[in-house]
């Protein structure tokens, strides 16, 4: 993983995954140094990934005091419970469906859960976070929040994009990429991650977007983005299209055979 500050009080944890035809796909967790310090999402739930570890380059982990789950989908979960245990004092930030929607895996510790709802707040000692539903998302427990502190947005999926290469996915910046090109990745993330944004009433999704345009924070941290440094005009934009976009449509079984042909040096036996 590539651990790397952004503003003041925020450490990303960088991560990727690289997926065949589409590109490499960010997958980040946060450090949020606040006075009760929050992590937020705890990385891949692969076998070579060491969330901990990783996290242990930035802070004790014992000093952790909230785990901000945005969501319970396994590339959000991958540290959790090992965090906990080495975080005696942190509760898990979720919903009443995201702590349901966890048992079907392993039963998360009941004491050490926090319920929070979208419109509601979160202190921490020096600020308080401020839970919204971000505009796009893939799971019905996803809560994000603004840090009005440091003006920071954390959106959970919402304005992901795969990148097209590792390094940019684990370490770089959005405005990296061609405007373009950034545009791209996002509406293609956006049909893939929330699909049902094209079956959407436009004037109801446009309130929701509208909500995040009030915000307005200066940064914006997803989850499958690099850091969007005063970018958010252009972020609302993209996902302002997400509902007209073209509907992605998936590799058939002809492509899977043909790309599992490629990893034989004789191709596909008769």
């Amino acid at each position: 993983m590539d651990t790397h500050k952004v503003g003041s009080d925020v450490t990303v944890l960088g991560d990727s995954l690289d997926v065949p035809g589409i590109g490499h796909i960010p997958v980040n967790a946060f450090v949020l140094t606040a006075r009760e310090p929050v992590v937020v999402d705890t990385g891949l739930s692969v076998a070579d990934r060491d969330f901990l570890a990783a996290l242990g380059g930035v802070m004790d982990p014992a000093d952790v005091r909230w785990i901000w789950l945005t969501h319970p989908d396994r590339d959000h979960t991958g540290g959790l419970f090992e965090l906990l245990e080495a975080a005696p004092r942190a509760k898990v930030v979720t919903t009443f469906v995201g702590a349901g929607i966890m048992t079907t895996e392993r039963p998360l510790p009941m004491d050490r859960v926090y319920f929070l709802n979208p419109g509601e707040r979160l202190d921490v000692g020096d600020r308080f976070l401020d839970a919204f539903r971000p505009p796009l998302f893939d799971n019905p427990a996803t809560v994000g929040f603004y840090d009005e502190k440091t003006r920071i947005c954390f959106s959970s999926d919402c304005f992901g994009g795969p990148m097209p290469t590792e390094e940019l996915a684990r370490g770089g910046h959005a405005n990296d990429l061609k405007p373009e090109e950034l545009r791209g990745a996002q509406l293609l993330w956006a049909t893939v991650d929330s699909p049902w944004a094209q079956i959407v009433d436009r004037v109801k999704y446009g309130l929701w977007v509208d909500v995040f345009r009030e915000m307005n924070p200066e940064i914006v941290l997803s989850t499958h983005l690099p850091p969007a440094v005063r970018m958010t005009a252009r972020l609302i934009e993209t996902i302002t299209m997400a509902p007209d976009a073209d509907p992605f449509v998936g590799p058939d079984q002809a492509a899977l055979e043909q790309l599992l042909a490629s990893f034989e040096p004789g191709g596909l036996p008769a």
